[in-house]
């Protein structure tokens, strides 16, 4: 736990103007972006202070798999089922503002507008997929 990182403190429910949605792994927190890029766009941040995304091992998949998993759940529980149209990944240092692990989870990504077509861009320098 670092006091000083706001995505421990959310994970804490240190922050009450960050409500946490419903999520089935007790390891993981979800919450809506405050500067959402589309219309469903949620963060998956694990409760336990990581690094980003660049600290990641091969030992971290199964925790990545269950980051993009509550991602999906989360969409689904929000009334978005096509799963074919969403755009999870990570931005890559020096292009990620909170040094705590974080999924970013978009949908629809067909209605992402001009600058989030670009900050969320597929595998590009800076976001990763």
């Amino acid at each position: 736990y670092d006091g000083k990182c706001v995505f421990c403190r959310i994970a804490r429910r240190e922050e009450p103007g960050t409500a946490l949605l419903p999520c089935e792994d007790e390891d993981l927190v979800c919450f809506r972006d405050i500067k959402p890029g589309a219309p469903h766009h949620y963060l998956v941040v694990p409760v336990k202070h990581m690094g980003n995304c660049k600290t990641l091992k091969a030992e971290h998949i199964p925790l990545v798999k269950r980051m993009m998993e509550v991602g999906k759940a989360v969409l689904q529980k929000n009334n978005f089922s096509d799963l074919n149209d969403v755009r999870m990944g990570f931005h890559w240092p020096p292009f990620c503002s909170i040094a705590h692990l974080h999924l970013h989870v978009l949908a629809p990504a067909s209605q992402l507008g001009f600058l989030s077509r670009l900050y969320y861009r597929l595998n590009s320098y800076w976001f990763i997929t």
